[in-house]
């Protein structure tokens, strides 16, 4: 890998947690009269030149693409498949435009699930992606519901990777304090979707997928061990198995670092997950470039890493859960 000096190691970043907007997304969000998103946040501007410039910049040497919030979910139902199928397309192409510099996650048409196992086979036996990303909930519907066990079925037998990626919740107006989703929904709402796959035990009966969880854990580092104590309560059901059986499941999870490289929440995220399930995540463009360059900065500069271990979340447990891109990078 190119660019140096990032983790000290002479490899630059695999970035798990980047976003696109493509020209058909852009169009659809035109279209229905989106100028902000998720309680106002502006559209970024986003391009395949500005992308690697701000890579260069940042000694990043591969983006891992997705959709980010809200996805197709401003569409009615019906209309979701298409501009998947579309934006699918979009970053199938760019990723063989540049195999070294891109991976993709692609979308799926939720909450269709019979549409959604048909763009799994496409996106992998036709596009070859990386793995998908889901928004953590659907409609308000989150993801241990059980209509969507069948999706969950398909990826764990695909051994897939699966970005999360939070999005507002469908009671955000009187939830937001007339702040934007992503200063507080976003990772209450990314805690919520993970709570749901553990208490309907969705995570542990699809071991073979590979999660990603957004920001450091969200909230799930300050709320693990109240989350493990109510596997306990008779009353809650269903419920995981044990306390035991919680805390085994967060740490077989993975964690990107976007916007928490910062010592506080960096500290929090590594009682609950071993280094070799933490991945960096800039968020760009929906973070500006100077949070990014903080964030890289904040990584840099953890005293409590060694220089193995610092590589290790740069670039190499990225590698080892996206084989395509180590397997391009390799070449």
């Amino acid at each position: 890998m190119g660019h140096s000096g990032t983790c000290g190691c002479g490899a630059g970043l695999v970035d798990v947690h980047a976003h696109f907007l493509p020209e058909c997304y852009g169009h659809a969000l035109t279209k229905a009269g989106l100028k902000t998103l998720d309680g106002g946040m502006p559209v970024p501007a986003w391009s395949e030149t500005e992308a690697l410039a701000v890579m260069d910049r940042q000694g990043i040497e591969t983006a891992v693409i997705s959709l980010s919030s809200p996805s197709t979910h401003f569409l009615p139902d019906a209309k979701r498949a298409k501009l998947v199928r579309e934006v699918n397309e979009a970053g199938a192409t760019l990723t063989r435009s540049h195999p070294k510099r891109f991976g993709f996650f692609a979308s799926l048409p939720m909450p269709d699930v019979t549409a959604a196992l048909a763009e799994i086979t496409y996106a992998f036996e036709t596009l070859g992606v990386d793995g998908v990303i889901l928004e953590t909930n659907i409609n308000g519907e989150y993801l241990g519901s059980p209509r969507f066990a069948p999706v969950f079925a398909e990826l764990n037998r695909r051994g897939a990777t699966l970005f999360l990626h939070p999005t507002s919740p469908a009671c955000f107006e009187q939830l937001a304090l007339g702040r934007p989703a992503p200063l507080l929904e976003f990772p209450l709402d990314t805690t919520r979707t993970i709570v749901d796959m553990l208490y309907q035990r969705v995570l542990q009966t699809n071991p073979d997928i590979k999660v990603i969880v957004p920001h450091g854990g969200a909230a799930l580092t300050a709320l693990a061990a109240r989350i493990a104590v109510f596997a306990n309560v008779p009353f809650v059901n269903p419920r995981p198995a044990s306390e035991e059986e919680v805390w085994e499941a967060l740490s077989k999870l993975y964690y990107d670092l976007a916007l928490s490289a910062h010592p506080v929440p960096f500290a929090a995220l590594r009682a609950i997950a071993p280094i070799s399930h933490i991945l960096f995540g800039s968020d760009w463009p929906f973070t500006p470039e100077f949070g990014v360059a903080r964030n890289v900065a904040q990584l840099k500069e953890a005293e409590t890493l060694s220089a193995a271990d610092a590589c290790a979340i740069a670039h190499e447990n990225a590698a080892r859960i996206l084989p395509r891109l180590v397997a391009s990078l390799a070449k």
